[in-house]
């Protein structure tokens, strides 16, 4: 028996009703406007767009304003940093607008994948965008490719600009001009002249900073110091960061230099900044303005980083000297060397029935037992000093001897390098001499059309150029070097000709600057060696 046909009631559309709807709803018509810079010219075109778009949707009778969106004096090539954009985008989602007018596809955005990303978006909710300029609407089928291909060129305008303003900045660069950021330079402000002026009472707390980095002090207890002192930061703070004082003692303009271009931003779209190391010429521009510190300063604490970092491990155990990094708190962390194995010493507190005791011990038989090292001694803290103490106080009896020997270093370290008779200005005399050759044999070989001829020439001279330049360079890093070593050889001869004839006390400070290593030879010897190349043989009484 075959199964019966099901009954169907067609139900039929009702067209006036949907037009009467349709008549009813206006479209909720938003539009978005951007200018990207703060010029007078621009802000003119900005408040045109508005004044136009406000007057085109109320207007047209179908239409109800949703609101006008516009971001002035910001860039296209990235969305994130278009508040009033991204604003709009949340009212599409809330599905609060249902067109949205733009003048143009470089208005909406100049980044090609942005461009599609929010088209496809909107469109997926139904709303439609017009750019008026192209006469585009992206719910059309063809809308994507054409906005593909704009969107292209937009950005591609973008990138032209960008490496045009690139170039610019660069040529500004090697001529010598400086753009300094005035708004988080400390100590300095923008003087009439256009140069940075020093502001007195900052710059005493860099020099201040300066001083106790030398004399020490981590980055950590010259941050505290700063904050306990109440001394406002660049921006009038109370709080300072490891970073900012970092950044003070790193920073070459507090010498007087300007270097440029130690970041650079690797696309406009991204616009990320990245740290030149190599990948693009720097300029350095010395004596640029008046510095707050010396250049033997400023270099004195370039070498002063170094040497804390040298021997910089992850851990205690994995760093060849034993110790993982630099501490200030103790002078002899990293001058206390055990004489059997060569490794650091490291501080240790005991106790023993409620009393603490600080003892010092080699950092090889602390983590590896007597594998390496096997018959170093711990010492006495309080003893240890005392014996210190005593090997510096037999140094201020001969103080002048002692004295004599320490400048006596100085004057090695400026003697002329063995081998090397030409000096910076001599290097530079022969570079412009060499250039004045190459200039006037290529005006030669021009006239003549003879470049081939004049190949051997050609090659000789810019080989030379390579090597006086190259010699140059060592040179700079050369007296780079001897004025940081210079600089502490110079503190140490300060502190002998101010210091009383006994030290009594302990001080961290003074140790630093007199001491250079302290070799433990056995449990009750040691030998101080102080900067300057004097030995002393101590005896330490092992029953305090």
């Amino acid at each position: 028996m075959m199964a019966a046909t099901p009954k169907v009631i067609t139900i039929p559309a009702n067209p006036e009703l949907v037009r009467s709807k349709a008549v009813q709803r206006q479209l909720r018509v938003a539009a978005y406007c951007r200018v990207s810079t703060d010029s007078e010219e621009q802000l003119t075109s900005y408040e045109a767009q508005k004044n136009y778009y406000t007057d085109k949707i109320m207007t047209n009778p179908s239409w109800t304003m949703a609101g006008i969106f516009a971001d002035e004096g910001i860039t296209g090539t990235s969305a994130t940093k278009r508040p009033e954009f991204l604003r709009m985008i949340r009212k599409c989602r809330q599905k609060k607008i249902d067109l949205v007018l733009v003048k143009s596809i470089s208005r909406f955005a100049r980044n090609t994948v942005d461009c599609l990303n929010y088209m496809r978006a909107l469109r997926e909710l139904g709303i439609a965008i017009i750019f008026e300029e192209q006469n585009i609407n992206t719910l059309e089928n063809d809308s994507e490719l054409l906005i593909t291909m704009l969107g292209a060129v937009a950005q591609g305008e973008s990138e032209s600009i960008s490496e045009n303003v690139k170039w610019g900045i660069r040529q500004a660069m090697r001529e010598g001009k400086a753009a300094i950021q005035y708004k988080r330079l400390y100590a300095y402000e923008k003087g009439e002249d256009g140069k940075p002026r020093i502001i007195p009472e900052q710059a005493e707390v860099v020099r201040r900073i300066y001083d106790s980095f030398l004399a020490g002090q981590s980055l950590r207890m010259i941050k505290d110091m700063l904050e306990r002192e109440s001394i406002p930061t660049v921006s009038g703070g109370s709080e300072w960061s490891i970073a900012v004082v970092r950044g003070i003692l790193q920073n070459e303009k507090y010498c007087g230099d300007v270097l440029q271009q130690k970041t650079f931003v690797n696309d406009c779209i991204s616009r990320k900044h990245i740290r030149n190391m190599g990948q693009l010429p720097m300029y350095l521009v010395p004596d640029h303005h008046e510095g707050i510190v010396s250049r033997d300063t400023f270099n004195a604490v370039r070498a002063e980083f170094a040497r804390r970092s040298a021997g910089r491990a992850p851990s205690q155990k994995a760093a060849p000297t034993g110790r993982s990094c630099y501490s200030a708190k103790y002078a002899l962390t990293e001058r206390l060397v055990c004489g059997e194995c060569g490794t650091l010493y490291r501080r240790c507190v005991w106790s023993k029935r409620g009393q603490k005791k600080a003892v010092w011990r080699c950092a090889s038989r602390m983590d590896y037992a007597t594998k390496y090292c096997h018959d170093s001694p711990t010492l006495d803290e309080k003893s240890l000093q005392a014996a210190i103490l005593a090997a510096i106080n037999s140094a201020m009896s001969q103080k002048a001897v002692l004295v004599a020997q320490i400048k006596d270093a100085m004057h090695m370290e400026l003697a002329p390098i063995p081998g090397r008779s030409m000096c910076i200005s001599d290097i530079d005399q022969r570079l412009s001499e060499l250039n004045r050759q190459f200039q006037e044999l290529f005006n030669a070989s021009k006239e003549d059309g003879g470049y081939l001829k004049h190949t051997d020439d050609f090659k000789r001279i810019t080989e030379e150029m390579a090597a006086l330049k190259e010699q140059k360079a060592n040179l700079l890093e050369l007296q780079r070097n001897d004025s940081a070593a210079n600089r502490r050889i110079q503190d140490a001869v300060n502190v002998l000709n101010a210091g009383s004839a006994d030290i009594t006390e302990w001080d961290e400070g003074i140790i630093r600057q007199l001491v250079d290593t302290v070799k433990v030879l056995s449990a009750d010897r040691i030998r101080v060696y102080l900067r300057g190349g004097m030995e002393i043989e101590q005896t330490v009484e092992t029953g305090r």
